[in-house]
């Protein structure tokens, strides 16, 4: 049963990772209010923690459940799905870095300045991580079904 519940909280912690980079790419408008600008500071956080998440719960499907350390440690797609994830977690570093900036005029009750061309960086970014998020699942299929082991 426990390890059912750790699959669970995993694929429930990515799909929740989907939905919070989707919900930041409707948030994400040029000029924010101090509102939209505190919803996105927000969703980033949870986006965070979520990802955690994911690493922890993928981290205890490694060690304790599922098929082992030795045949994930041992299949390219293992490494392929990680290499991904790590991207993502890399690209999300840009948004999260830029939105910490809008910090102190927000706490000031201040709309941050964003230039058009700032949004439309981060939107291409945040897209890019989707797109990537998108290919998790089937390198984690193609895995799960003994494809890449060496």
């Amino acid at each position: 049963m426990s390890q059912a519940i750790a699959a669970y909280l995993h694929y429930l912690s990515i799909f929740t990772l989907f939905a919070l980079l989707s919900i930041e790419h409707v948030l994400l408008k040029p000029e924010p209010t101090v509102a939209q600008a505190r919803s996105l500071m927000r969703v980033d956080l949870l986006f965070g923690i979520v990802a955690g998440l994911v690493v922890l719960t993928g981290l205890a499907r490694l060690l304790w459940f599922a098929k082992g350390p030795d045949y994930y440690l041992h299949n390219g797609f293992f490494h392929a799905k990680v290499a991904v994830f790590v991207l993502i977690g890399l690209l999300s570093v840009v948004p999260t870095v830029r939105f910490l900036g809008w910090r102190p005029a927000v706490k000031a009750g201040v709309a941050p300045t964003v230039s058009a061309a700032s949004v439309r960086h981060m939107t291409m970014i945040i897209r890019l991580e989707l797109a990537l998020l998108i290919v998790v699942p089937l390198l984690a299929t193609l895995m799960a079904r003994g494809f890449g082991t060496f």
